[in-house]
C-alpha cells in the first residue's frame, strides 16, 4: 500500500501545478467563471474515479458524514474563489505562498478542534513556513 506521504507529495506537485495551470486559466476569463469551469472539470473527474474504483456506495453514509462533507465543499469552493480572484489579481509566486499558510492554519485546527498533539518538529516547521511566506512578500 501506498503511504500517506507518497499521497501528500503527489498532492503537492499537483497544487504546484494547478497554481501555474490557474494563472493562466485566469487570463482574460473572470474568475468565479473560471472557478466554476474548474469545479466542473472536478466533479466529472472525482466521479469517474470513483466509479472506476467502485466506491459509489452514498446510501451507507451518515448524516454527520454528509453535514461535514457539504460543509467542507463549501470551504473549498470558498477558498477556491478566493485563490483564483488572488490570482488574477497578483503573481502566482506572491499568491501561492500566502495560500500555503494553510498548512498552518489546519495544523493549529488539527490542535485545538481534534486535540491532536503537535511535535515540536511540526512546531518549528510550522514557524519556519510563517517565516518563509513573510520572508517571501518583501
Amino acid at each position: 500500500m501506498i503511504s500517506y506521504r507518497i499521497w501528500a507529495l503527489l498532492s503537492a506537485v499537483f497544487a504546484g501545478l494547478t497554481a501555474i495551470l490557474a494563472k493562466k486559466g485566469v487570463e482574460g476569463v473572470p474568475s468565479n467563471l473560471a472557478v466554476a469551469i474548474r469545479v466542473a472539470v472536478v466533479l466529472v473527474f472525482a466521479t469517474v474515479i470513483a466509479v472506476a474504483t467502485r466506491q459509489t456506495k452514498i446510501s451507507g453514509l451518515s448524516s454527520k458524514t454528509w453535514i461535514f462533507l457539504i460543509l467542507s465543499g463549501i470551504a473549498t469552493g470558498a477558498s477556491w474563489l478566493c485563490y483564483f480572484r488572488a490570482l488574477q489579481l497578483g503573481p502566482v509566486s506572491k499568491v501561492a505562498p500566502i495560500d500555503k499558510l494553510s498548512f498552518v492554519l489546519a495544523m493549529a485546527l488539527g490542535v485545538f478542534v481534534l486535540g491532536e498533539k503537535p511535535s515540536v518538529n511540526l512546531l518549528i516547521g510550522a514557524g519556519l513556513i510563517i517565516a518563509g511566506v513573510l520572508f517571501t512578500l518583501k
